[in-house]
């Protein structure tokens, strides 16, 4: 799919926004690209960025940028199977991150909380693959196991912030993302957008204490256990 195909059905003034924010965010790239570099050569050799595909508008596939927050090579399988017990368990899409993964780099749990892992994806957003503001891109077995009412969310472009973030997050179940989500599809506007893009600093701060939260509860509860794989099958922790 061309980007041309893809930016052609999002109105101008989202356009617009898309890539003024863009403008302004290439600069925090460039040095935030530097200084992954920098840490990836101490603490975590391998390639900086890591690519995954992902299901956007319509259904559509595409390759998503991040950084890196894992070791090269990390076991990447196992989130199916959490994914799936989510979906129908009613219970809060809490990432693993919290439960402890030795998997994660130094300092990967921040990178991850704090949402600067997806800066890379101002590259999806100026290919117009993604947008500034629309529901998050799944994983292409998350899309397969979507009722056909649960994809009605992909009636709008991916973005890298969106209602069911500033709603939440990970204090919410599956059902309320996907309703939060196709709420925002059928009635996305521009200072709808605006007013997410707003809330999304807040959301990300309060997501960065919630993880170290959990953390530190973890910790408490078993030494170490941060520092170590949370018992679970093998595999069951994912790049996200």
């Amino acid at each position: 799919m061309s980007t041309q195909a893809t930016s052609a059905q999002m109105p101008v003034s989202k356009r617009a926004l898309d890539l003024a924010f863009c403008l302004l965010a290439l600069p925090i790239l460039a040095v935030a690209t530097l200084l992954m570099t920098i840490v990836m050569k101490i603490a975590s050799p391998g390639p900086v960025f890591f690519l995954q595909e992902r299901v956007g508008y319509r259904g559509r596939r595409f390759k998503i940028y991040k950084f890196r927050t894992m070791v090269a090579g990390a076991n990447t399988g196992v989130h199916q199977a959490y994914f799936s017990q989510l979906m129908g368990s009613g219970a809060p899409m809490v990432k693993m991150d919290s439960q402890g993964d030795s998997r994660l780099i130094p300092g990967g749990w921040i990178l991850r909380a704090s949402g600067l892992d997806e800066l890379p994806q101002i590259i999806n957003v100026l290919r117009g693959e993604m947008s500034l503001v629309g529901p998050r891109p799944c994983l292409p077995y998350e899309y397969e196991g979507y009722l056909p009412w649960q994809r009605r969310r992909f009636g709008a472009t991916p973005g890298l912030t969106g209602l069911w973030q500033v709603s939440g997050k990970n204090r919410t179940t599956f059902d309320e993302m996907i309703r939060l989500d196709i709420q925002y599809a059928e009635g996305r506007s521009f200072w709808l957008d605006v007013k997410i893009v707003f809330r999304t600093l807040p959301a990300l701060l309060q997501q960065i204490g919630d993880t170290s939260r959990r953390r530190q509860a973890l910790a408490q509860a078993r030494p170490g256990a941060v520092a170590v794989q949370a018992e679970a099958p093998k595999g069951v922790l994912t790049q996200r």
